[in-house]
């Protein structure tokens, strides 16, 4: 089960690949703005690209409501700079390689499809004061988030 509504957000550094190189991205790094946190399995799986392509789509939605969106998994950040590119998302990606950050936000999903151990699908709804507004973890990888539950909750 996810955190709950109302805890207090953990922090976390984790790294995201861009043209400028390795740089870090930090929940407390939110600008007075609210964060939204997508957990996902793995990148270039179908499921997966089509909800980032989908958020790609409506970001001016997040936007518009304050909010910055960032994507997390457990993949290298080389591999989601690579399938950002070959997919034109423009999600921030955060590479969770350890864990470390699916753990603290109790999201593991234990060994998908047989290989390992990867984020569950999740999203959370982190106010700019660190508190969490909204948390959901998907019952299975293939099934999506409800946005429209995530936008309420940032309006």
């Amino acid at each position: 089960m996810p955190i709950a509504v109302g805890s207090s957000a953990p922090d976390f550094s984790l790294k995201s690949k861009t043209a400028d190189g390795l740089v870090d991205v930090k929940l407390s790094d939110n600008g007075g703005k609210a964060t939204v946190l997508l957990f996902f399995p793995l990148a270039f799986t179908g499921v997966c690209t089509q909800e980032f392509c989908d958020v790609t789509a409506g970001l001016s939605v997040y936007d518009e409501l304050n909010a910055r969106v960032i994507g997390i998994s457990v993949d290298s950040p080389f591999a989601q700079e690579a399938w950002a590119k070959a997919n034109d998302i423009k999600i921030t990606l955060a590479s969770d390689l350890n864990k470390e950050v699916t753990k603290a936000y109790d999201v593991v999903f234990p060994m998908l499809a047989g290989v390992g151990d990867t984020s569950a699908r999740a999203a959370y709804v982190i106010g700019a004061d660190g508190v969490v507004k909204y948390a959901e973890q998907t019952p299975a990888p293939t099934e999506l988030p409800n946005f429209d539950a995530i936008k309420a909750a940032l309006a």
